[in-house]
């Protein structure tokens, strides 16, 4: 019953979408996504992406490997295709990358592990590709920095299509929303036209130049999160049940050792009071013997 009632709220704070029909989420139409790689209709366009819809299981993959960072930025990537002017994510892995407070590195390793992934996947049916990838930003909101525009620049002119999300575990803790943001960015050269306020988000004093200098040379996907009927969730919370009858068991283990300890730090103590008393009443002794002389 709490697994359900967690997951409700869950998914009423993210709004999330049930997908009724599965096939329409998993059927991969290979000649479909051919056709559309070969038309290119973003070079006509370069707002020609407008909506992402990321399933629920590549969400919490994300959130949770974002989380696992701490102040430190991660990195993986993403797994899906496009269905007309939208973006689906259907999974997402994570990359072993050097991360630090303000970036990710990828290096020989993570290119290499990426495409091992790739490739296994496909060995077991998943014929979706990379479309993209994710990163975090613990503390300082959704946007896309300087070295993050250019990423996303060298991927869209190289491995089209292409998304960057960027996530922000600590907002996501404090909000108890996933704090979430979808974006592409514009060919060099591209003047956007004037856009309405977009929503509000407060940057930190020392990101404020990097986010005001960059921020007109990409734009916001609109994000939804679906979410199947299968038992993803139950596994999921199944798992952090266990989780957490083992952390309540480790507990009260602790609680056990603590009193032990507690009970033979008394024993060793006793010894040495009963000494130490000993030889102040002798003191006392001494210094009363040598007032009465």
């Amino acid at each position: 019953m709490d697994s359900i009632m967690a997951q409700r709220t869950w998914e009423m704070s993210n709004n999330i979408e049930t997908v009724q029909n599965v096939d329409d989420v998993y059927c991969y139409d290979k000649k479909t996504q051919q056709d559309i790689l070969t038309a290119k209709p973003w070079d006509r366009d370069p707002h020609f992406f407008k909506d992402i819809k990321i399933s629920a299981l590549a969400l919490l993959k994300m959130v949770m490997h974002a989380r696992s960072g701490g102040t430190l930025e991660v990195m993986g990537m993403l797994i899906g295709k496009v269905d007309v002017t939208t973006m689906i994510v259907m999974d997402s892995f994570a990359l072993p990358v050097e991360g630090t407070e303000t970036r990710v590195n990828a290096q020989a390793q993570a290119y290499e592990y990426m495409a091992a992934y790739t490739e296994s996947a496909k060995q077991v049916g998943r014929l979706e590709n990379v479309i993209g990838w994710y990163h975090s930003h613990p503390g300082y909101g959704c946007w896309l920095s300087g070295i993050d525009v250019s990423t996303q620049m060298l991927n869209q002119q190289f491995q089209e299509p292409f998304v960057a999300i960027v996530i922000d575990p600590v907002r996501t803790i404090s909000a108890g929303k996933v704090n979430l943001g979808a974006f592409r960015t514009y060919p060099k050269g591209y003047k956007p036209p004037d856009e309405g306020p977009s929503e509000y988000q407060t940057i930190p004093l020392n990101k404020i130049e990097d986010f005001g200098v960059h921020c007109k040379q990409y734009y916001s996907l609109d994000n939804a999160v679906t979410t199947e009927q299968v038992l993803i969730w139950q596994t999921n919370w199944n798992n952090q049940n266990l989780k957490l009858k083992f952390a309540v068991d480790l507990f009260w283990v602790l609680i056990l050792m603590r009193r032990k300890v507690k009970i033979k730090l008394a024993k060793a103590t006793t010894g040495p009071c009963k000494i130490t008393i000993e030889v102040i009443h002798g003191l006392m002794s001494q210094i009363v013997d040598g007032l009465f002389i």
